[in-house]
């Protein structure tokens, strides 16, 4: 059921969340560009959650939230598809041209996807529980491929940056919070952002976890800087 009225608890709560998610992925592309490197940062985490933006964009315009939470995919699409395409350019040896009008175009036709759904889809309690469903899966699966980067390096965090992974964290959150603020609490909605902070909630963990193993041999170990094998040949001459 669309929201009637927004109190200005949740519209205040809801732009924090959404500055947040307006800056969330800076660092992230700052990093990328400066290292000339995405790896670690999966493609198809970029991906997911561009394209998680058309039906996180209809089902927050449709169900009338805050404008603030209505503004925020169409935010998070751009900094996800740029950061897509840096993982073309720097992972997959996609020239800078073609991996810009890749990211671009593939922006354009969400964008005019999102237009069509919001002018045409019904409002249908139906319909926007399927839309709502889908923005959840697609937001909670492009959380899953650094779980599997995850174990490749044996639960080390490599290629995300933490400042990016604090401030999505905090934009989930607060945008949580607006969602409890508002006169009807939107259960789907809800659950993106639930999703979406206990899974970044495990990538911390599993870096916290790596940190307290190896602290010991920080001084001997680049632990960011180096690849798997080097640090495995290091660990190996110590023993």
């Amino acid at each position: 059921m669309a929201q009637a009225h927004h109190p200005i608890a949740a519209t205040v709560l809801g732009l924090i969340g959404t500055i947040c998610w307006c800056i969330q992925l800076i660092p992230q592309i700052v990093r990328n560009y400066r290292s000339k490197s995405t790896e670690g940062l999966p493609g198809s985490m970029m991906f997911l959650w561009g394209v998680s933006g058309v039906p996180f964009g209809v089902y927050a315009l449709l169900q009338n939230l805050n404008i603030p939470l209505q503004v925020q995919p169409q935010i998070f699409m751009v900094l996800s598809l740029t950061a897509w395409g840096q993982c073309l350019h720097y992972s997959h040896s996609f020239s800078s041209l073609h991996a810009i009008l890749l990211s671009s175009g593939l922006l354009a036709v969400l964008g005019g996807l999102e237009a069509v759904l919001v002018l045409f889809l019904p409002r249908s309690t139906a319909a926007l529980t399927t839309v709502g469903v889908v923005a959840a899966v697609l937001l909670a699966a492009g959380l899953l491929p650094p779980y599997r980067e995850i174990v490749k390096r044996r639960g080390r965090v490599v290629g995300i940056d933490w400042v990016f992974l604090m401030v999505d964290w905090a934009g989930a959150f607060f945008s949580l919070m607006s969602l409890v603020a508002q006169e009807e609490f939107d259960v789907l909605a809800g659950v993106m952002y639930i999703a979406c902070l206990c899974l970044e909630s495990g990538i911390f963990a599993c870096g916290v976890v790596w940190w307290v193993r190896h602290r010991g041999r920080k001084g001997d170990v680049d632990l960011e800087g180096v690849g798997e094998g080097e640090v495995e040949g290091k660990e190996e001459k110590a023993v």
